[in-house]
This record gives structure tokens, C-alpha cells and sequence, in this order.
């Protein structure tokens, strides 16, 4: 028979439970921040188990609910409080101008750079000084002259990529084309090329597997989700343990990668002044082995593979879905092409319409739909009803992007796909920016890094395409904009499906 000893004890566990995941709900209250009441275990955001919708919309939920009275809010991933920041221009500020007081990503936290070597080098991850000296190696080889050489890359990938489209086309799919997939190829493609040299055969039935391994680690990391949740549950155990999320497939796949460019451009003695060359220059400076290469080449292939091929289809759905955009994009690159149809380096970064069009789905869908970092010197906000709040060394602050730039005050009509909003003579994207209202690329010091060479191979890309074909939404698109509740960055739910049709 079971003891009243072992009933009490047996009774106790929920009791226990309860407690362990609430301890700490009033870590902000007791310091006069106001916010959501948090649920046990979810915390403030129940959608990351639920999926109900997607994590970023239960950010923008709690956004909406207290925009207008107060300028920052409690939140708890799981039971791990954070500080929501609410005013565009105080995330200007943690952004900008108090720079020196958030400087380094929450992320980084969870990473530990010997497990997973590939990463340690990526200005995003890296902190301290360190962030600082990563990125003045990696810098110089994204300079204006380097980018412009690899344009020329660009647009023999943009013809290839053109040229898979009409056999796309003679395929009559009945579904569409996979406007993600289609870009991923184009993406990878121009990477390779562009950046290491190498043919990566994207556009045939044998290419080399770039974008699947960028997405195993950028996508489907199941490893990442587990060890996030355990963060949030045990905020103070990543102090101790630290996982790897990097597949050791994936890592010997991009390693070998690199061996390849290197042996191939040494071999060849290629003179090419890109990214590649500024990498070989350096590891002769600096002494680095292949791993370390490896890592500063991650950089591009991680930030310039996935979440720009994603951001091509999303501008690309959203054209089409707007037909008259598109027609008006397509005369404005019409009337800049040259007489073989083709656009110069320099005419493709005077086009205000085509910048206008991909920032504006870039705020639609922004590639990071929050962005999280870590207190590195203590800082006092002020509240909207005067209120101060001294936030300490490792404490973290939320800042909900997506909502910002879907908020209807800032940018009416804001489902609505409209590029006159970043248009020079409305303010371009510098007016929202310095309000801290837009922030597809982040903004301040640590503003991305490849924001430029993902600007160019976007623009490249979008304009070869509209100016041969008609996009047309595929009905078995979604018919309306929504975040798939599954992904953990902007994906149109359901997929982006298109159909095309050949101008004359």
C-alpha cells in the first residue's frame, strides 16, 4: 500500500512543476514594466508550440496591444524574461546610436565556436571584439569594385537562369514553379560562381547540393529548435552546455567546397578580383587554415544563398499578384537596357522603381522577422508616461521587426504591396530607416554584412526575369500573405507557386 509519505510527495511533483516554470514570471513586474501575463511553460508566446500562427504574428499581437502606451514591454520565452521593445525609435537607438550598449546578437550566446567551427568566423555570431575583427577581414572583400566585378558572373547566371525558366515553361506544370526553389537555384548558381569560382550546375538534373546544405543547417535544424527550448527552459544552463548545430555532413560537405575553389583558383592562377581573391590574399597575411576560410566563405553562403532566394520569390509573388507594378517595373528596365537588353552595373543601381519594389517586400516579408541582443553596458530607457528603466549587463532585449514594418501608423495599408513608399521623392528607404521603422538588413554597426551583394544579385535576378517574362500567381498559391506558422524565418504558408509567360 502506498505510504502518505509517498501521496505527498506524488502530490507535490505538479506543485513543484508549477512553481519551477513560473518563479520568475514577476522578474520584470517587480521592476514597473507592464506586459503580457505569461502561461506556464509557453510563456509569452504560445504559437512556438501551438503553431497556431507564426511565432512572429504572437510578437506583433503583443505589439499592437500596447504600442500606444507604453514604449517597452515584458516578455518570456518560456520562462526566460526579455524586455520588448515597442518604439521604432528606441530600437533605433539599441540599433544605433546606443550601439555600444547591445552590440552583440542573443544568439551567440548558444553557440560555442569549437563545436561548430564553420560559424565561429560570422560576424553575426561572433562578439566582443571579435565581432569588430571578423568583420574587417570579411569587409574588404564586399567592396563596391568587388561586387562589380562579379556582376559580370551575375548576368551570364541571369541568362542561364532565364533560359531554365522557358523549359520550366514547356513543361506545362500544372501546380506552377516553385518560386523558393527556382530561386535557390538562381541563388546558388550565382554564389558559387560569383563568389568561389565554381560551377555548381544549378540549373541541370546534376548540380552540386549548395543550397540543400545551406538549408539543413539554416531551415530544417531540428537541433537548433530542441536546444532553444531547453535555453528557454533553462536559461542559465547554455553557461554550461552548448550544442552543435552544424550536421557533420553538412560541415565536411562545405569544407571539401572550399578545398576545391581554393586548389582550382591556385591551379589556374585566376586573377578575378572577387571575393575568393580577397580570402586567398588574406589567409597568406594571416596564416589560415582551410577551416577558418571555410567559415569567412559561410558568411556569404549562409546569408547570401536562403534568405535571398527567399526574398526573390517573395518580390516576385507580389508582382504578381500586382500586375500593374509589374508592367510599370518592366518599362522602367526596358527603358535602361542597353541594345542587347542588358542592364550595367551602374543603370541596375540607378532604378528607383526596381529598389523601391524589392524593399518593399522586403517589409512585407523581412528575411529577419525579430531580432534579439544582449545588454553589454548597462542602459536606462524611458518609458512613454516618463518612467526610467536601467536595463543590467546579460539581459535581453526583443525587437519585434516584423511588426514595426506592419504597423498601420507607419506604413498604411500595410498588407497592401506598395513600392511608392520608397520611392526618393517620398523619402526612399533612408526616411524609414533613421526612424528605426525599417529594418530588413538590421541597421547601425552591425548592419548586414552582404547587404549589398544580396541587393545586387536580388536586383539582377528580378530585373532578367520581368524583363522576359509575366509572372502570374499559380491558384495553388495561398491568396493571401501569411507566415507558415512552421518555418522559423518569412515563408509564404503554403509555398510561393508561379506560372510564366514569355513576352514578345
Amino acid at each position: 500500500m502506498i505510504s502518505l509519505v509517498t501521496l505527498a510527495l506524488l502530490a507535490s511533483v505538479p506543485v513543484l512543476i508549477y512553481v519551477f516554470l513560473t518563479w520568475n514570471f514577476d522578474y520584470w513586474k517587480k521592476r514597473g514594466v507592464r506586459g503580457p501575463k505569461p502561461t506556464p511553460l509557453l510563456g509569452s508566446f504560445p504559437s512556438l508550440f501551438t503553431q497556431k500562427q507564426h511565432f512572429a504574428n504572437d510578437l506583433n499581437d503583443i505589439y499592437r496591444k500596447y504600442k500606444n502606451d507604453e514604449n517597452y514591454v515584458s516578455v518570456f520565452l518560456m520562462r526566460a524574461p526579455q524586455l520588448m521593445i515597442l518604439d521604432p525609435a528606441l530600437v533605433h537607438e539599441v540599433f544605433v546610436t546606443a550601439f555600444k550598449h547591445f552590440h552583440d546578437n542573443d544568439v551567440a550566446r548558444l553557440v560555442d565556436t569549437k563545436k561548430d567551427p564553420l560559424i565561429a568566423n560570422n560576424p553575426f555570431i561572433a562578439t566582443g571584439h571579435a565581432w569588430k575583427e571578423q568583420r574587417s577581414l570579411v569587409s574588404p572583400g564586399m567592396t563596391g569594385t568587388r561586387i562589380k566585378v562579379a556582376y559580370s558572373v551575375m548576368q551570364k547566371v541571369c541568362n542561364s537562369f532565364c533560359d531554365y525558366i522557358e523549359k520550366e515553361i514547356k513543361m506545362m506544370h500544372k501546380d506552377g514553379i516553385n518560386g523558393k526553389e527556382l530561386s535557390l537555384r538562381f541563388t546558388a548558381e550565382n554564389v558559387c560562381d560569383s563568389v568561389l569560382g565554381i560551377n555548381a550546375r544549378s540549373f541541370t538534373n546534376d548540380r552540386i547540393p549548395v543550397a540543400e546544405n545551406v538549408k539543413v543547417f539554416a531551415e530544417n535544424n531540428t537541433i537548433f529548435l530542441i536546444y532553444s527550448i531547453f535555453a528557454g527552459l533553462f536559461p542559465s544552463a547554455i553557461n554550461f552546455y552548448k550544442a552543435k548545430f552544424f550536421p557533420k555532413h553538412c560541415e565536411e560537405f562545405f569544407i571539401n567546397l572550399m578545398k576545391q575553389a581554393f586548389k582550382m583558383r591556385q591551379e589556374n592562377k585566376t586573377d578575378r578580383q572577387d571575393f575568393l581573391n580577397h580570402l586567398l590574399s588574406m589567409s597568406e597575411k594571416k596564416e589560415l587554415n582551410y577551416i577558418e576560410l571555410a567559415s569567412h566563405t559561410m558568411t556569404f553562403l549562409i546569408d547570401g544563398l536562403d534568405t535571398t532566394a527567399t526574398a526573390i520569390s517573395h518580390c516576385l509573388l507580389f508582382l504578381a499578384r500586382s500586375p500593374d507594378v509589374q508592367e510599370k517595373l518592366h518599362e522602367e528596365i526596358v527603358q535602361n537596357s542597353d541594345e542587347n537588353g542588358e542592364l550595367s552595373f551602374e543603370k541596375l543601381n540607378e532604378l528607383p522603381y526596381l529598389d523601391a519594389c524589392f524593399h518593399e517586400s522586403i517589409r512585407m516579408f523581412p528575411p529577419g522577422l525579430f531580432s534579439t541582443k544582449i545588454c553589454t553596458e548597462p542602459y536606462e530607457f524611458t518609458n512613454k508616461n516618463g518612467d526610467k528603466l536601467k536595463v543590467n549587463v546579460g539581459e535581453t532585449i526583443m525587437l519585434p521587426l516584423y511588426a514595426i514594418h506592419n504597423d498601420p501608423q507607419i506604413y498604411p495599408e500595410p498588407e497592401k504591396f506598395d513600392p511608392e513608399r520608397f520611392m526618393p521623392e517620398n523619402g526612399g528607404v533612408k526616411k524609414y530607416r533613421d526612424m528605426g521603422a525599417f529594418l530588413g538588413f538590421g541597421d547601425g554597426p552591425r548592419m548586414c554584412l552582404g547587404m549589398r551583394f544580396a541587393l545586387t544579385q536580388s536586383k539582377a535576378a528580378l530585373s532578367a526575369v520581368i524583363r522576359k517574362f509575366i509572372v502570374k500567381v499559380n491558384p495553388k498559391t495561398e491568396p493571401i500573405n501569411k507566415l507558415d506558422p512552421k518555418a522559423f524565418l518569412a515563408m509564404q504558408d503554403g509555398g510561393v507557386w508561379l506560372d510564366f509567360e514569355k513576352r514578345v
